[in-house]
């Protein structure tokens, strides 16, 4: 059995009062935060940079964020641990999970160069797709902010939706991708507000498309929500156990 597999404990009943806590996704408009706040507020807002959405929100707020923290001087075979460790805990939806490369090749703002510094500081020796390549400048945000403040990374961590969704789901993959269209169905999107309107999440919020976002950034927004319920209970993990560190100090490691 794969290194993790093990169940991990269910949301209780009362999570949201676990408030303040956020739940954070890239957009195309930049970042959207499923924010639930002490007086039980609950509501989707779009950030323009991540660097606004941490000066805004309370400053004792959880925010599990998907978005890689920490980068590798060097990259070894199928990325960091994070990756490997969580690739196999989610079945057909393992390919979600990019293997993210050197913190040189992460900073590069041309593709092929990239690829190069990513070819050179790798093992065994690769570049990246450009689909990895467009979310490069959120991870900068990131990075950045939190080289600045690190002992924001108390209570800012790294989480993967699908992840996230497996462990709403008793620790079972979705079945069907979030954009497969299924003769005008979306199978994909359904499975997953099922899941989160079981969690106790409002159907108002569950349903919500904010502009410059879409559908799935607001479901996995709040499937990030749910992580951070969890982080503020102490019920979440980190892949690994314990988590690595950079050698900027962040923390190397998905939460679930």
């Amino acid at each position: 059995m794969p290194e993790g597999t093990d169940l991990l404990p269910p949301l209780p009943n009362d999570w949201a009062q676990t408030a303040p806590i956020v739940g954070v996704d890239g957009a195309r408009g930049g970042w959207l935060a499923a924010v639930l706040l002490p007086d039980g507020e609950a509501d989707l807002l779009l950030f323009g940079r991540f660097a606004d959405l941490v000066t805004e929100l309370p400053d004792d707020a959880v925010i599990a964020v998907d978005m890689p923290i920490g980068l590798p001087d060097r990259s070894g075979p199928k990325g960091r641990a994070p990756e490997r460790l969580v690739r196999p805990l989610l079945g057909p939806r393992r390919s979600s999970v990019f293997s993210i490369p050197s913190r040189n090749a992460v900073y590069s703002t041309d593709y092929r160069e990239g690829c190069a510094l990513a070819r050179q500081t790798s093992d065994p020796s690769r570049a990246f797709a450009r689909q990895a390549f467009h979310i490069f400048p959120k991870i900068r945000e990131i990075d950045v902010v939190l080289q600045a403040r690190p002992t924001l990374c108390e209570r800012i961590i790294e989480v993967h939706p699908e992840l996230a969704f497996a462990t709403l789901n008793a620790g079972k993959p979705m079945l069907y991708a979030k954009r497969k269209r299924i003769g005008g169905m979306h199978p994909g999107l359904d499975e997953r507000r099922i899941l989160l309107e079981r969690a106790g999440l409002p159907i108002r919020l569950v349903e919500s498309i904010p502009r410059g976002a879409e559908q799935d950034d607001a479901l996995d927004a709040l499937a990030c929500l749910a992580v951070a319920a969890r982080f503020r209970m102490g019920l979440a993990r980190p892949y690994p156990d314990p988590p690595e560190h950079d050698s900027h100090g962040l923390p190397i490691a998905i939460w679930a």
